[in-house]
Parts: structure tokens; C-alpha cells; sequence
């Protein structure tokens, strides 16, 4: 009996996990969402229609075919919830489903085990993190101790020698001549005039150097990254979660900015992620001292949706905006001068697959220290791989100098019948010129004119 608990109890902790990820949007345990309660919902099927673990099978995987297949329970449910229809879910295997059903039997039973499986898991890592430092730390040790050695031996050697130099130097008082040849700074310098003007030369174009670059740098902020009044991680949304950059910055296919998300499209998953409890975390804000633990990283994380939550006046205890709002005041890190026109539509949509296949290439300038890698998000070309970041920060500099070798690498996408058509005359004009092999530019083709980003 007892193993078979306890069999019941894992399939419940996978089924908990599985619920969170694909149900909740949808459904809560108690209580009706945008679909019905799913406590005990295997024994209500069973009840109301007399069907088993088959027909909910069925249902899930592709109710829309259930439905057109003339199934009168299924086309029951979909008329009583006002002909709302449920997504399918055919990536979800008949024992994946098995434990979401365990878990909604018995959901305080499915949250413990989640529970002691996530500790279980948390405490192996931390064994073999400990494992490894202990295994690192003796020979990290072993060179300090060595160091520290050197270390001593050769202040050791410099102290006497020092001595030695002291009473090898040692005097009586010094004589007029010695004292004025000691302590004439005038003819020293009169002596080393020359070596004195070429350092000084040397100093004035080393300060002259440094006040040219500073003025250049004037609005280059790479690297800027401030604080934002929400802490939100893209790493745990675009890199966790492989949310796509255009589902949030949905505006960068249409206009000149990629635009920053309402809250409303947040609370299209926020309305039932209410806490955060995911594995990852940020080790270096335990490491820095801000946190002490992993839950205590967790914990910060769920409070900064409650955050969100308090600015639009969502109550998430009774699902409804009844609190009083405010604008999140987010802090901008890119932002174009005015004499510069740069449209994201253009690069992120005509320009998509050119770019792709340009960080695909490693075509992309300082695409190495932008870290692109095989990034497949064309907003990785300028903004670096925004999926690694925790606080997005200015990966570029952004200079005209930038764009420009930019435009002289990556190559047009010519298997794009418009541009096939388009670009057909310039095209067997380069290959008379430079040979069958050229390939079309964004130079070649009005990218470096002036009037194309200047007013």
C-alpha cells in the first residue's frame, strides 16, 4: 500500500509541474477560471457522462476533433462554457496526462511531492557544488599557501638588501658641495632638460588622446544598465521560457520602435503566475551578499509581480482590477538622437532573414563580444543576447561607424522574390564587374547614402 502511495504521490509532483506550465491560464483547482474547476475532474467525467481516463485523453490532446467527431459530452462542455475553445495540446503523452489528473485528485498531495522532489533535487546540486569547491578548494589553497611563500621570501630579500644599502650609504653629516649636488632640483633638471620636455610632450599627447576619445564617447552608453522599478529578468522570459522578443515588443514589426509592453500583455500569463517557481535564479545575487539563499531569490522575484500587480490595481485574490493605478515608470536605455532615423520595421521584417543568416555567418560586427553565438532572434544583431541578460543593459555603442560596417558585411536576401526582381539588373551589373560569385550588400544598395538615416 505503501508503494503505491508513494508511486501515486511522484505522479501527482510531475502532475502539479505539468498543471502549472499548460493549465493555469485556463483553470484553477477551485473554482472557475475561464474553463471549470478541475478538482476531482477524472471522478466528475466519470459521474456526469461515464467516461474514463480515455475520453479526458482525447479531450486535452485535440478537443476540436473530439467535438467534430459528434461526441455529445464534448460538444455539451463547449456549449456551456459559450462555445470557448480549448487549446489543443498534442504534445502532452497519455501518462503526462495521467499525472495531471493524479495531481487535480489530490492536489495538496501532487504539491508535497513537487515539494520534497524540488528540495531533493535542490540539495543534490548543492552536495555536488560543495563537492566540487571542496575538490577545487585544496588545490586553490595549496596555490595561495604557495604564494603567500614567494610572498614572504621576497619582501624578506628586500629587506635586506635595503639594510645592506643603508649602511653601505651611511655618512656623516654632508658637506656643502654634497648637499647642493643633492638637493639642486634646478640643475638636475637643467642636466635632463630634453629627456624632461620629451616625457612632458609625451603627457600632453597622452592627455590630448584621452580628452579626443572622451568627447567621442559623449552619448555612447554602452554598457548602460540602470535600474528599472520593476526587477525583470529576460533571461528567465526570453531565455528560460523562450518567449519570442516579438510577442512582448510586438510594435518593432510596424513602426521605428520596438516599443515597451503594457502591462496587459504581462498579465496575459500573470493572471495565474502569481508567485514565482522556477528553478533558476540569480547566483550572483546570493554571492553578493543581497540575498542569502535560493528562496530568498525566489521570494524577491514573486514580489516584484506583486508589484506589477499593485500598479494596474490587479487583486489577484479575486481576479479583478479593483485598486487604484499608476504608470510603471520604466527607465529607457536606447534611445536614437533626433537626427537619426532608424526604423526597427525595416531590419526586423525586410531585413529578417538577412540578418539571421548574417549572425548565423558571425558576419555581425563585434558579433564575438556581443556573445550572439547561435542566437535565432534577429534583435540579437544589435542588442546582444538579451536571453543571457538579467537587467537588459546597452550591449553596442551604436555609432554611425557601427551601422555602416554593418551594412558593407551583411548581404541582401535575394531568394526574396522582390528583391530577386528588384535588385536583378544591379545584380548581373556586380557579376560583369567583380565576377559570378559577388553577392549583393546593404551598400550596393543605398545603405551607406547619407539621406537614408539623416534628415
Amino acid at each position: 500500500m505503501s508503494a503505491f502511495s508513494l508511486a501515486n504521490a511522484q505522479d501527482a509532483g510531475k502532475g502539479y509541474e505539468l498543471f502549472e506550465a499548460n493549465c493555469t491560464t485556463c483553470h484553477q483547482i477551485d473554482g472557475k477560471l475561464i474553463g471549470p474547476e478541475l478538482r476531482n475532474v477524472e471522478k466528475r467525467v466519470q459521474e456526469e457522462a461515464g467516461l474514463g481516463k480515455e475520453w479526458l485523453h482525447a479531450w486535452i490532446k485535440d478537443n476540436k476533433a473530439l467535438r467534430e467527431s459528434g461526441d455529445a459530452y464534448a460538444n455539451k462542455i463547449f456549449a456551456e462554457y459559450n462555445n470557448t475553445e480549448m487549446l489543443a495540446f498534442p504534445n502532452l503523452s497519455d501518462g503526462d496526462i495521467d499525472n495531471i489528473l493524479a495531481y487535480t485528485a489530490d492536489p495538496d498531495g501532487g504539491l508535497k511531492a513537487f515539494e520534497e522532489a524540488k528540495a531533493a533535487k535542490k540539495k543534490e546540486a548543492a552536495d555536488k557544488k560543495a563537492a566540487e569547491a571542496a575538490q577545487g578548494g585544496g588545490a586553490n589553497s595549496g596555490v595561495i599557501a604557495v604564494g603567500f611563500v614567494v610572498l614572504a621570501a621576497l619582501l624578506l630579500w628586500i629587506l635586506v638588501r635595503v639594510n645592506a644599502l643603508v649602511k653601505a650609504t651611511a655618512t656623516e653629516d654632508l658637506n656643502t658641495a654634497e648637499e647642493k649636488a643633492a638637493f639642486s632640483f634646478s640643475e638636475v633638471f637643467e642636466k635632463y632638460k630634453k629627456v624632461g620636455t620629451i616625457a612632458v610632450a609625451i603627457l600632453a599627447f597622452f592627455a590630448l588622446y584621452n580628452v579626443y576619445w572622451g568627447l567621442m564617447g559623449i552619448g555612447v552608453d554602452k554598457g548602460y544598465e540602470p535600474e528599472q522599478p520593476i526587477y525583470f529578468s529576460h533571461k528567465v522570459h526570453a531565455g528560460v521560457q523562450g518567449i519570442d522578443c516579438q510577442y512582448c515588443h510586438s510594435s518593432a514589426k510596424y513602426g521605428k520602435v520596438s516599443g515597451i509592453p503594457s502591462p496587459n500583455v504581462c498579465m496575459n500569463c500573470h493572471k495565474t503566475i502569481k508567485e514565482y517557481k522556477g528553478d533558476y535564479f540569480e547566483e550572483e545575487l546570493i554571492t553578493s551578499g543581497k540575498f542569502a539563499d535560493e528562496d530568498a531569490v525566489k521570494t524577491f522575484y514573486t514580489g516584484e509581480i506583486q508589484k506589477m500587480y499593485k500598479a494596474i490595481g490587479w487583486n489577484p485574490e479575486t481576479n479583478k482590477y479593483d485598486g487604484p493605478q499608476k504608470p510603471i515608470e520604466w527607465v529607457r536605455i536606447h534611445n536614437m538622437p533626433d537626427f537619426v532615423f532608424f526604423s526597427h520595421a525595416q531590419h526586423v521584417v525586410a531585413g529578417e532573414k538577412a540578418i539571421k543568416k548574417a549572425i548565423k555567418d558571425g558576419t555581425i560586427p563585434n558579433s564575438k563580444e556581443l556573445n550572439i553565438g547561435s542566437g535565432d532572434q534577429v534583435c540579437f544583431a544589435c542588442h546582444g543576447r538579451v536571453d543571457e541578460m538579467n537587467e537588459v543593459k546597452m550591449a553596442n555603442d551604436f555609432t554611425m561607424g557601427w551601422c555602416i560596417e554593418c551594412h558593407r558585411t551583411t548581404e541582401v536576401d535575394m531568394d526574396n522574390e522582390y528583391n530577386k526582381e528588384y535588385y536583378a539588373e544591379l545584380h548581373e551589373k556586380l557579376k560583369k564587374q567583380y565576377g559570378d560569385a559577388t553577392k549583393i550588400t546593404v551598400d550596393a544598395i543605398g545603405g551607406l547614402e547619407c539621406g537614408k538615416c539623416h534628415y
